[in-house]
């Protein structure tokens, strides 16, 4: 009887033990989990506003991951260190992320959009209400050959305009387009935001007459590609490497998108002071029409891949020769 009182005792003890190590063994690998630095490189712009707010958190310590953040003017700057691994994670022109993907041999992933249209037609000249309005006039715009030239060029054809019929200037800078306008209100001139902006605080009488993002909407119908200015980009070595750390920045990112929306006026005082923009004031009326947003998975790919395709027609070279792959688009 001893013996059998004694076995069970020795059974409970063990059960126990057992039980306590489990318990320590699920403590240690809590203690333990991989705290990951992640380098994100972003423009000084829209792409980055969806931005701020992660990277406040990150600045506090209350960020999942240990970021650390560089911004460029350019996305030429951001490039040659994505390529060299210097960067993890970029925030680049969709078309910038196609030939990147092109020139590393599909080296890189996208992995959201962060940003849609940002394209507008400001003018002082109200009767400018649709595209076929532009017939005879003078479109002032950025760079031959750049982002706001195809999509100029697309919403033309598509609404059966020709070279014929609109004459476009080319200026290698959008403060150029802006000082045609402050100087005669009533040209049209095509602007991203956050010129746009300010361009219509310095001369009251300048208004968006176009909203390019919403004249693509129509286009492209309901199931269409969208305009997308910004995505988000990962080098596949760091994605394959730390699966986990990239679905925490997804997430946060997501957040700080919605933190933008939602939390303007704060969001627009971090925005100034990351200086994105120099002053709050004007970051609180860009903002709302930044088309700051988070897009992923398979309506990452439908938005996206579409708005290649049309970049891809007008000029294959705008996204590096040929079409990204499937592989392209990152579907956890």
């Amino acid at each position: 009887m001893k013996r059998k009182i004694l076995a069970v005792i020795m059974s409970i003890a063990l059960c126990a033990a057992s039980l306590v190590g489990c318990a320590n063994a699920e403590e240690t690998t809590k203690n333990e989990q991989k705290i990951v630095e992640i380098r994100v490189g972003s423009l000084k712009g829209p792409t980055s506003m969806g931005l701020v707010y992660l990277m406040s958190q990150s600045e506090k310590g209350e960020a999942v991951n240990d970021y650390s953040f560089t911004m460029a003017a350019a996305a030429d700057e951001l490039l040659p260190k994505m390529v060299s691994g210097d960067l993890d994670i970029v925030l680049v022109p969709s078309n910038v992320a196609s030939v990147l993907y092109s020139k590393t041999e599909g080296g890189v992933s996208v992995i959201d959009i962060n940003t849609l249209g940002v394209l507008y037609m400001v003018s002082g000249d109200a009767s400018i209400k649709s595209m076929e309005d532009l017939k005879g006039r003078t479109v002032y715009l950025t760079g031959k050959g750049t982002t706001p030239d195809y999509v100029l060029q697309y919403l033309l054809t598509e609404n059966g305009l020709t070279a014929d019929d609109v004459v476009l200037e080319y200026k290698s800078e959008a403060t150029e387009v802006a000082a045609v306008l402050a100087e005669n209100p009533d040209e049209v001139g095509v602007l991203p935001q956050p010129f746009v902006t300010a361009a219509c605080i310095q001369n009251e009488a300048l208004s968006i007459v176009i909203d390019m993002t919403a004249e693509w909407a129509a286009l492209q119908g309901e199931g269409g590609s969208s305009l997308v200015t910004g995505v988000t980009v990962v080098r596949n070595e760091f994605l394959q490497e730390n699966p986990e750390a990239v679905a925490e920045f997804l997430n946060e990112h997501k957040d700080s998108a919605a933190y933008a929306n939602e939390n303007v006026e704060a969001a627009a005082e971090l925005v100034a002071g990351y200086g994105i923009i120099e002053k709050a004031p004007v970051a609180v009326k860009a903002m709302p029409y930044c088309n700051i947003t988070y897009i992923d998975g398979e309506n990452m790919k439908q938005a996206l891949s579409g708005y290649l395709e049309v970049l891809y027609e007008q000029d294959a070279s705008s996204v590096g020769e040929s079409l990204p792959g499937d592989d392209f688009y990152y579907i956890p």
